[in-house]
Order: C-alpha cells, then structure tokens, then sequence
C-alpha cells in the first residue's frame, strides 16, 4: 500500500489538490502510475514553495505568484542536478494543475505559461538488431529457478518482441485476453485501446507456459504470475534481462522497452509505413514514431563506417 503524499500547503488547497487528483481520475481517465507520478511532482513543487514564501501556501498565494516564483522553482531543481526530463514533467504537471485552478475559477493565475521547459537532448530509442534479439529469446530460460518460469520469461519476451507491447501493458493482460484469435486488444497510455496482431508464435509460447505454471489461472486473473502466485512484477523482468545481457555480452540499454523499440525498428527496415507503426505502438502522436528514421539512419552510418564507405 502506498504511503500517502502530504503536501505543504493550508487545507483550503490541500482540499483543492484532492479535488483535481480525482478529475485526474474520474474524468481524463489517467493511470495509476501518471497519477502518482504528478501528486509527486506537486508535492515537491508545494515543499519548494512553503520554504520560499516562509509560510504553508494558501488559494491566495497561488493568485499571486509571479514568474521569479515559477522561475526560482526552476532554479532550484536545476541546481539539485534533477535531470531534464525529470523537470520537464514537473513543469507539465504545473501547467495542468495551474490550467485546471484557472478553468474552474479557483485561482487565476497564468504566470506558469511564461515558463519554458528545460531542452532535453535527442535519445533515440535503443534497439537491437534482429540476431541480438533472437538471442536474448534463444537464452531467456536459462536464468530461472524453475522450468514453468522459464517458460514464463520466454513467453513475455516474445509478447514484448512480437507485439511491441510496453512492459506494463505486458504484465497487466489477464487470463482470456488472448484467445487464440488474430489480434490483441490492448488498453496502453491514456486507457486508450489499439488491436496489434497476435503471431501464432506469441500464442504458442504463452499456451506452453500455461501448460507448465503450477497455478490454475481463470480467465480475468493475472496472466503472467511470480514465485507465489501474484501478478508478476516488472523487476523480476528487468532483473532477468539483466542477467541475460550480461552473459551476452550486450549494453546496458538492454531493457524491456529495448524490445518494443527493436519490434518497431525491424518493421521499418522491412518497410512498414509510419503511420502503422504509429498504431500498432499505441503512440499519440506521429512524431513520436518518426525517431525511428533517425534511428535507422543512425544504423546505416554505422554499418557504412564500417565498410569504409564514409571518409
């Protein structure tokens, strides 16, 4: 259970920010995780605040407050060594709180508008090319205490792989959710759903892991399950990656979600348009998907350089 946020400010807002927590919820449909990522985010915002005005703040500080206040905040974390994105999402946590505040006519305040995020540098998603990844499947078994485990790892390796699934959308499926037809529907980033097709090779190796686990799953409960029973968790997976790249001798970019980027990388070197691609990840936006040309003139270079075909 987790442990709930306090925040330091007087109750009137306090009362406010459980107020927007629940529209967050209720309304936008946010997930869990984004949830309490942004009540972190405003809780560290308010700690800032308290010590900067020197009292816990109130619905009338928020009207007040002006660009040095939002701009010392952003001071303050930059000078803590908090990595660009980290501030970058605490900044769009603000904006969000501060435009609901504004809409609802709680606290008018648009100063935050005036605050541009922090530039982030260009990361290309991490893949690996096809050999790579049939050796990360080929050995996935390998590394478990126990023969229906291995089977398990195989078997979320390949969903990961073959349906470019994020690792949360992976371990969230439920007995019955695959049922043998031609696509997955999968509920990703926002609630929203997408269809992704289901290579028979995803069906086979879940259904032998089925045959092997020592729990007897019923439709609706967890699917992928650890040592006790429970709906397994992400680092028991990225704790077996880790092993795996090791004893492949691969980077540490080596993750879970390397596996989804590898899924989208190799369809486009196959030539699957963009707009596909975009689908079948689940992306809100096309020029999330378009790092993928980068990433695949990235590859190029690199194999030109090594033919000596670039001075």
């Amino acid at each position: 259970m987790k442990k709930e946020i306090k925040y330091q400010a007087d109750s009137q807002v306090t009362e406010v920010i459980h107020t927007w927590q629940s529209w967050l919820k209720n309304e936008r449909r946010y997930s869990p995780c984004t949830l309490d990522a942004y009540s972190r985010d405003l809780s560290v915002f308010f700690a800032f605040l308290a010590e900067y005005l020197g009292h816990l703040p109130s619905l009338g500080d928020l009207s007040a407050l002006e660009v040095r206040a939002f701009r010392s905040f952003l001071s303050s974390r930059m000078s803590r060594y908090i990595d660009k994105a980290s501030i970058a999402r605490e900044l769009s946590t603000l904006r969000n709180f501060f435009k609901y505040l504004n809409r609802n006519g709680i606290a008018e305040n648009t100063a935050i508008s005036v605050i541009s995020s922090p530039r982030r540098p260009k990361v290309l998603p991490r893949a690996l090319d096809v050999d790579e990844t049939f050796n990360v499947l080929d050995v996935a078994a390998d590394f478990a205490k126990s023969e229906w485990q291995g089977l398990r790892d195989v078997a979320i390796f390949t969903i990961l792989y073959g349906c470019g699934l994020r690792i949360s959308e992976a371990l969230s499926l439920n007995a019955g959710d695959i049922n043998h037809g031609s696509f997955l529907k999968i509920k990703g980033k926002g609630n929203k759903e997408r269809l992704v097709p289901l290579l028979p090779v995803v069906v086979e190796k879940i259904d032998a892991y089925l045959k092997a686990c020592p729990y007897d799953i019923k439709n609706g409960e967890p699917l992928f399950l650890g040592a006790r029973g429970e709906r397994l968790s992400p680092r028991i997976v990225q704790r077996t990656l880790e092993k795996i790249r090791a004893y492949l001798g691969l980077p540490s970019t080596l993750t879970p979600h390397a596996l989804r980027h590898s899924f989208a990388t190799h369809l486009l070197a196959e030539g699957t348009d963009l707009r596909s691609i975009q689908e079948l990840l689940g992306h809100a936006s096309l020029h999330t998907t378009q790092r993928y040309t980068d990433v695949q003139i990235e590859t190029l270079q690199k194999e030109y350089n090594q033919a000596g075909l670039l001075k």
